[in-house]
């Protein structure tokens, strides 16, 4: 199967100047195949975060490389890491991050209008659909504060989901949401990720949602132990 995402050598360190460095990720070797539904966990402090932000391309690696959908991304530009964001990549957060102003349906296509300026009636389809695949059907319209915690990240999943990304990062999507809901979303996710055929790479510090992922990825002071 062809890889979505892979990291060769890859190290971050921090500071530099007046300060000395600290390196932070040493020497991270990591493949991702499409359609991967995969967990990383490690202690606060291992290198989980900044794993992320490299993969997300919110950072640039101090040496190695990184390809994401085949595309060597570990020199872009900010521009070029813009874009690419944008076309491959989906983010689901602890905390849903929704504008409170708009609706669950804008919500949901806020991502398109990021990367186009506007939307079309496919996308409102798209939107819809998806609304209803994840129960939210009769919700599109409500604000986010009409929705419980686990219907707001719901709405957060699929504006994930919206450009049909190849991989979505979900940095610990059930971290605040009780037990009951926490299940109920992280089957979400396994199923989506059957069905729309997006990877996921998931953070999580609860070690029975990560033994329901098909791969467990451990780090620990910054190296891989996997």
């Amino acid at each position: 199967m062809a890889e979505v995402m892979r990291l060769q050598g890859v190290r971050k360190a921090y500071g530099g100047g007046a300060s000395p460095l600290v390196e932070v990720l040493h020497g991270i070797d990591l493949t991702l195949p499409e359609q991967a539904f995969a967990a990383l966990v490690g202690p606060s402090g291992s290198g989980k975060s900044t794993l992320l932000n490299l993969i997300g391309l919110l950072e640039l690696p101090t040496a190695g490389e990184i390809w994401l959908a085949g595309e060597p991304v570990h020199a872009a530009t900010d521009t070029v890491r813009t874009a690419l964001r944008n076309r491959y990549l989906g983010f689901v957060f602890q905390f849903h991050h929704l504008l409170p102003a708009f609706t669950a349906e804008e919500n949901v296509l806020m991502p398109v209008l990021a990367g186009r300026g506007s939307v079309t009636s496919d996308d409102r389809r798209r939107a819809r659909a998806l609304l209803e695949r994840t129960g939210l059907g009769t919700h599109a319209h409500k604000r986010p504060v009409q929705l419980s915690g686990g219907q707001q990240q719901r709405v957060a999943i699929v504006r994930a989901l919206m450009n049909r990304p190849r991989l979505v990062l979900a940095d610990e999507p059930t971290g605040n949401l009780d037990s009951h809901t926490a299940l109920d979303v992280f089957a979400l996710l396994r199923e989506l990720n059957r069905e729309e055929g997006t990877a996921f790479l998931i953070v999580t510090h609860d070690p029975a949602l990560a033994a329901r992922c098909e791969r467990r990825i451990a780090i620990r002071d910054g190296r891989l132990i996997d």
